[in-house]
This record gives C-alpha cells, sequence and structure tokens, in this order.
C-alpha cells in the first residue's frame, strides 16, 4: 500500500510539471538551485520537469528539430535585418497584444531597456527606477556609461516602490542638490525577478502611472517576463502596458527564442530605433531563426498559462498532503512558493533523486 502510494504521488509531481514553479527554502536563495543537482541530458531536456529555468531549455539538436518543425507546418519567412519576414509578423503580433502603435524586435532586453529610457527621457539627465531592478544592478552600468543617463533607485528594500517612495525620492533630490536637472522618465519591473517573481499591484502601477503622467513624466515597463504576472494575476498584457509609453518583453522567456527581444510602444519613439539599434551593434543581418520560434509559442500562450496557473494550484495542494513538505505563496507571488521541509530530508540528496530517477530538476 505504501509503495502504490509513492507511485502516486511520483506520478502527480510528474504530470504536474507543467507549473514550472520555483521553489525556495524559508528564508534563503533557492533551495534546489541548478548548480545543486546536475542539469537533464539534452536528449531529455524537453521531456524534463523543469522547476528552474524561464524557457524549456532546448539543446542546439532540439531548437534546430524544433525550427525544421515549423517551416514544415507553419513556413517561415526571412528577414533583411530586422525587416519583413517571421520578425514584421512578430512584431505586428505583439502591437496588437500591448495595444501599442508599433513594436521592433531587439537583439536583447538590455539593448531594449537602455534605448527605450534613453529615448523618453529626452534632454533629461535623470531616470528613476527600482533599486533592485534589472535596469539599475544588471545592465553594466550602460545607462550611464552608454547613454549619459543618471539612474536614481528608488524603494531599496521593498520588492517594489509605491508611489509615496517615489515622491520621497523626488523630494530628497529636492532638498539635497543644489543645482537641479533634468527628471523625465520613470521605469518600472514587473514582475520582479530580484523579489522571488513578485507582481507588482495593479493598483500600484495605476497610481504611480496617473501621477506620473499629470506631472509630464514618460513611463517603462521592463516586463521581461509580464506573461508570468499576467497569468497570476488575471490582468491582461494589453492593460498592464497601457499605464507605460514603452514595454520591453523577452522572447526566450516563456517563449522559448534562443534569443532577442520586443519593444513596444507609440510610433515616434519605435521610429527611431533602427538608427539606434544600427549605432550600438545591434544590427543583425537576419533574425528570423529567433523569431519564428517566438512566434510559434505566442499563439496560444493565453490558454497555456491559464492551465499552468491551475496545475500549479494542484501541485500546491498535492505537495502540501506529503508528510515534512510545506510550501506558502509568497506576498504578491506569481510562480515562486515559500518551501520548508523537515530537518530528515536532505536537499541535494533529494535533488539528485528526483533529476535520476524523474527527470525533474530543481
Amino acid at each position: 500500500m505504501k509503495d502504490q502510494s509513492n507511485n502516486t504521488r511520483r506520478h502527480f509531481l510528474k504530470k504536474s510539471g507543467l507549473s514550472i514553479p520555483v521553489l525556495l527554502s524559508a528564508g534563503s536563495a533557492p533551495a534546489f538551485a541548478a548548480d545543486k543537482a546536475p542539469e537533464a541530458s539534452p536528449a531529455k531536456a524537453q521531456e524534463t520537469v523543469n522547476f528552474v529555468s524561464d524557457g524549456l531549455r532546448f539543446s542546439p539538436q532540439q531548437y534546430v528539430d524544433k525550427l525544421q518543425e515549423i517551416s514544415t507546418t507553419q513556413g517561415i519567412e526571412r528577414d533583411f535585418y530586422g525587416n519583413g519576414g517571421a520578425v514584421q509578423e512578430l512584431e505586428r503580433k505583439f502591437a496588437r497584444l500591448t495595444g501599442k502603435e508599433k513594436a521592433i524586435f531587439m537583439p536583447s532586453g538590455t539593448m531594449a531597456n537602455e534605448l527605450a529610457i534613453k529615448l523618453l527621457n529626452g534632454h533629461n539627465t535623470k531616470v528613476l527606477v527600482p533599486e533592485n531592478s534589472h535596469i539599475y544592478r544588471d545592465e553594466a552600468d550602460a545607462a550611464q556609461s552608454v547613454h549619459r543617463q543618471r539612474l536614481v533607485p528608488v524603494g531599496e528594500g521593498k520588492p517594489f516602490f509605491e508611489l509615496e517612495d517615489l515622491k520621497q525620492t523626488l523630494d530628497y533630490l529636492d532638498q539635497g542638490e543644489v543645482f537641479r536637472s533634468g527628471r523625465g522618465t520613470i521605469s518600472i519591473e514587473n514582475p520582479v525577478r530580484r523579489a522571488e517573481g513578485a507582481a507588482v499591484p495593479l493598483e500600484t502601477l495605476k497610481e504611480i502611472s496617473t501621477w506620473a503622467r499629470a506631472e509630464g513624466y514618460k513611463l517603462h515597463l521592463d516586463g521581461a517576463r509580464i506573461h508570468l504576472a499576467s497569468a497570476f494575476t488575471g490582468v491582461s498584457l494589453m492593460e498592464y502596458a497601457s499605464y507605460f509609453d514603452t514595454v520591453y518583453i523577452s522572447l526566450y522567456k516563456y517563449l522559448n527564442a534562443a534569443g532577442g527581444a520586443i519593444l513596444c510602444g507609440d510610433a515616434e519613439i519605435i521610429d527611431q530605433l533602427p538608427h539606434q539599434i544600427k549605432i550600438h551593434g545591434g544590427a543583425v543581418f537576419q533574425n528570423w531563426a529567433n523569431a519564428a520560434v517566438a512566434l510559434h509559442y505566442l499563439e496560444g500562450i493565453e490558454d497555456r498559462w491559464a492551465r499552468v496557473v491551475t496545475t500549479t494550484n494542484e501541485l500546491m495542494t498535492g505537495l502540501n498532503r506529503i508528510e515534512g513538505v510545506n510550501l506558502e505563496p509568497l506576498p504578491h507571488g506569481t510562480n515562486v512558493y515559500a518551501l520548508t521541509l523537515s530537518d530528515n530530508i536532505n536537499l541535494r540528496t533529494l535533488a539528485i533523486y528526483l533529476n535520476e530517477e524523474h527527470n525533474m530538476l530543481l
């Protein structure tokens, strides 16, 4: 009877892999980081129950096979330096999804973020950004060293900043600097990677956006993982985008492209991007291999994410029935949960066992 119960649990776990949640040890860094268990072999990667990455982790051969499948069943049209073909089709779809006038393929998320805030800011010199954001911490000071923009951090120690935090930062600048220079743009990241995937509450976004626009600020959304926030909050991409002038979305996170990004916004901004991409070394001869895969996985993404949320809830319920395992959702959480294990469960041993026996990557 015990063996039958264990088999049922194993089957449940594997069946529930669609949810791709991330499990955190309570009060610590990720409990089952990728370096604590061996990765699945390339041959098994697509069938892996993956609790680590933001996509399917295709091997080179699997990526080539997927392109062949898409080419055979749907056809792929090549682009020429980002013009026409699959790239143009992808841009048009994202413009419709976000409700923006135009969208443009970008070689990377960093370039999308940096050029967006630069163009939005015009002759201003300061951009207000979350202290824990990718723009502030993970883009190698590109705003300062390349684009002559000074990043002003807001909301230190918080998962996301509120309007009051923003006002306090502006007051601090007014009181502490003798010569006032231009502040023209506010950037928000949603969901927040460094806050365990927390989704910024919709009311917070509305409040900041309404105030900022009344004060003459432009707004940029780093929405690299915005599909995740949309799925777990029920807020559409179009509504999220409506509170911002520009929106960046990753193509490798959940759309499984090998690279690339999309930047959406008004034509006034997007029409300036081809020249900016060129002079910053990002004009790639052909981008269809990334665009075609992203297009493929963009189709039906809302329905798939609805199933993800349902399956996640089932998985969490099932795991919490196992003795010694406790999972709790995080405040404003999406697909990251706090995991507490009893003292007799060794994290590394568990991760290796699940990887070797059940092709689960934790």
